[in-house]
């Protein structure tokens, strides 16, 4: 494996940590939704649950009216049927059922009644989690906007990763690629790592054989760790560039040093001498 296609799968790896960490920022913002918008979602769902009971309610006071209408019309014939009975047995049979029916008719015409206070009570209700609703979507509405450019935003970031993504892989080689989305596709983020210094795996720090560590150094082939199987390549050469600067700022100081010597000629030499102080005082006064 060439050092070129070995930093592409890294620059790949790099490339997809990101897409992933812009789809995160995405999936991030529905929660986000939910805790701005929970005070307006709490009155409209119970607003939502109001409504339905009072559908209920409505079909409930329709099937009453209905059963309460049918017991008049039924009362109205059983009264013209007791005015023409023939014998005293007809009579009570009809004033039985004349009696039931009567008593049917007042307890539904009594919850007729009550589901129909039920029902106002209910509308009134509706009216006041339906306006306060509207109150409350009114007031998280700019933090909903705000929220939404983000997630555009960021839904756009997402996409223009992607397209980069599509582009840099046609540049690379289909047997690396089907290897390395491979190791990816089983939920795993790493699928390339480098080996360390003293031949151990960068992901899971095992030991790699001597001529595997060999093979990787010299980019000849793929290799996968033998323990969790993520793409090995070579160590970055980090500090190779580091340490001729270093040699080159020293060898510039010594030359740097050695001009100034020769310029000094002997003065260099007789300074500390005249410094000495007590040998060279007594030296002047005997000359002289």
């Amino acid at each position: 494996m060439s050092e070129q296609r070995r930093t592409a799968l890294k620059q790949l790896q790099k490339l997809d940590l990101r897409i992933e960490a812009a789809r995160e920022r995405v999936r991030a913002f529905d929660p986000k939704f939910e805790e701005v918008e929970l005070p307006a979602l709490e009155l409209e769902s119970e607003a939502e649950k109001t409504r339905a009971r009072l559908q209920e309610m409505k079909l409930e006071e329709r099937r009453l009216t209905l059963s309460v209408e049918e017991k008049r019309a039924r009362q109205e014939r059983l009264d013209e049927r007791l005015g023409s009975v023939r014998n005293l047995r007809e009579e009570a049979a009809v004033s039985a059922e004349l009696e039931m029916v009567k008593r049917a008719l007042q307890a539904d015409e009594q919850e007729l009644l009550a589901i129909a206070d039920h029902i106002r009570r209910a509308e009134e209700r509706l009216a006041e989690l339906t306006e306060a609703a509207e109150e409350a979507r009114a007031q998280v509405e700019p933090a909903l906007a705000g929220l939404r450019a983000e997630r555009e935003e960021a839904r756009d970031d997402l996409e223009a990763l992607q397209a980069e993504r599509e582009a840099f892989v046609a540049t690379m080689d289909e047997s690396e690629i089907r290897l390395y989305d491979g190791i990816r596709r089983g939920g795993r983020t790493v699928a390339v790592a480098e080996m360390t210094e003293d031949g151990a795996c960068g992901h899971c720090f095992g030991i790699i054989p001597l001529q595997a560590q060999n093979e990787i150094r010299h980019g000849t082939a793929l290799i996968r760790c033998e323990a969790c199987g993520v793409i090995l390549t070579a160590p970055e050469p980090e500090d190779a560039a580091a340490e001729p600067a270093e040699g080159g700022g020293q060898a510039v100081g010594g030359a740097g040093e050695e001009p100034a010597h020769a310029e000094g000629g002997e003065e260099p030499a007789e300074e500390p001498e005249a410094d000495a102080g007590g040998e060279a005082e007594p030296d002047a006064a005997s000359t002289g």
